[in-house]
């Protein structure tokens, strides 16, 4: 008898929601949060690195670091880069991994994947490390400076650099394959085999082919992209600073629907089950369907968001859940965690069309 076909669920909205934990960690995030399948990593002030469960909202380990940047996660390990070397801990318990020296100033923060670590520096260098113990695989000198991490997809890395160009570099070498001047110095880079996307200081969305750096096509925009783009296989969403969030056709370009923004964003957008979340410094979270870009709902944040949020699915039962980082001048830096609630909302039952009502009889007189 043949096996029968195998159903795919449909994404879960965020909403509605319902709280998991909230942290007041009592003191200011020295640089933004780091994340990996399990775990959320704080950097708070005098030079305290902690760890908690990201599930549960438990520590899971406290250890002493000055991280520069915010760090980068991979291969089980949490790196940094700390003001005289760059060092890697076990994202389990916070032990050392191992510890390299290093003096330069770094113009973005890391990357990792795939168990390579890649760094720039102010100079213009690009470092490729490998992760598991930190050796110096290449250094390559660019033309100019990181102005936005770079990313990694298949056998390149990608470099958005400060004079407009996109430099794609082999991994395992560090020779340019090619270069592709903008019209504007690209932000953050979505990476993947085939294309990478990005936005640029010149009011435009690109994509560009990953062979060759061709582009094969650009949205204009009304202001600034800003953040990474994020994708669902099907489109890519990004923001600008004319304040609207776009959802494009990944391949073609084509504007699936653009939706205006009651706030500023700070950040990329968010993908969360069937969800596109967008923060600002404001103390909430505005949330919009994926389908077409209508308003799902709003995220009380409690304080100021002071980081993008981070989403992840439960590693149970699948549902989507969102971090937010807050932070307020006299209490600190806190987080609160939201996930997709089991059961809907309990609305009262409206009475039947048509349903006659009768009113109680009154007591009979004595």
């Amino acid at each position: 008898m043949p096996a029968s076909p195998k159903i795919e669920s449909a994404p879960l909205s965020l909403f509605p929601i319902v709280p998991v934990w909230s942290l007041a960690l009592g003191s200011q995030l020295t640089v933004p949060p780091a994340y990996d399948a399990t775990r959320v990593f704080f950097s708070l002030e005098d030079d305290r690195l902690v760890a908690y469960d990201i599930v549960s909202g438990e520590r899971a380990w406290l250890v002493t670091a000055r991280p520069r940047v915010q760090p980068v996660t991979g291969d089980g390990l949490i790196f940094l880069v700390e003001p005289d070397a760059l060092t890697a801990l076990s994202a389990a318990d916070g032990s050392s991994a191992w510890r390299a020296p290093f003096t330069d100033t770094v113009s973005v923060a890391p990357v990792s994947n795939h168990g390579w670590l890649i760094v720039c520096t102010a100079e213009g260098d690009v470092l490729a490390l490998r992760a598991a113990d930190g050796e110096v695989v290449w250094r390559k000198r660019l033309e100019a400076p990181a102005h936005a991490s770079p990313a990694l997809a298949a056998d390149r890395v990608y470099v958005p650099a400060a004079n407009g160009r996109i430099v794609a570099l082999k991994i395992d070498s560090g020779d340019i394959v090619w270069e592709r001047r903008l019209g504007g110095a690209a932000n953050d880079v979505l990476a993947f085999d085939e294309r990478i996307y990005a936005g640029s200081a010149d009011n435009f969305f690109y994509c560009v082919m990953a062979k060759d750096g061709r582009v094969a096509w650009r949205w204009r925009t009304g202001g600034d992209t800003i953040g990474t783009p994020v994708s669902d296989g099907d489109r890519v969403y990004f923001v600008s600073l004319d304040n609207v969030l776009r959802a494009l056709d990944l391949k073609s370009g084509v504007q699936q629907w653009m939706r205006p923004l009651p706030l500023r964003p700070a950040w990329g957008p968010v993908h969360a089950g069937a969800t596109i979340a967008v923060a600002g410094l404001t103390p909430s979270v505005r949330a919009f369907d994926l389908k077409d870009g209508k308003p799902a709902g709003e995220i009380p944040a409690g304080g100021e968001v002071t980081a993008r949020p981070h989403a992840f699915d439960h590693p149970r039962n699948g549902r989507p859940m969102l971090l937010v980082v807050t932070h307020d001048i006299a209490k600190g830096a806190a987080a609160s965690l939201v996930m997709r609630s089991f059961d809907p909302p309990v609305t009262p039952l409206a009475p039947l069309p048509g349903l006659v009502q009768i009113a109680p009889l009154a007591p009979a007189a004595r």
